[in-house]
């Protein structure tokens, strides 16, 4: 019964910046890893970022420095915020629960998904 519900997606403009929000519901997230995914149109789904903690966060190459995940977890919720972006961005972004072992950067360890929201870039 556990539930992500994604938001904040949309279109921006390149160099532009978005917030995703992952708000969970069925699950107290604190003792849990979450994290982000994303998929392009005839791509795979691939890993973006994942948090344990607020100091032990994991990003793809392809984001690190421009994309920030984070977590509150009074709320429930957490963040992916998504600066410098640019066309090759573009995607559906799902957000993940449940590090289930430690291949985070695996679509399979995860044990569940958002409905995901879509984020466009353009140049």
């Amino acid at each position: 019964q556990v539930q992500l519900e994604e938001s904040g997606g949309g279109q921006v403009q390149a160099g532009g910046s978005l917030r995703l929000s992952c708000a969970a519901s069925g699950r107290t997230v604190s003792s849990y890893v979450m994290g982000w995914f994303r998929q392009a149109p005839g791509r795979e789904r691939e890993f973006v970022a994942a948090t344990w903690s607020a100091v032990t966060s994991r990003y793809a190459d392809s984001v690190k420095g421009r994309f920030t995940i984070s977590r509150d977890n009074a709320k429930n919720t957490a963040y992916l915020q998504m600066n410098s972006l640019q066309p090759e961005d573009t995607a559906v972004y799902y957000c993940v629960l449940d590090l289930r072992n430690g291949a985070y950067v695996s679509k399979t360890a995860w044990g569940y998904w958002g409905q995901g929201t879509q984020v466009t870039v353009s140049s």
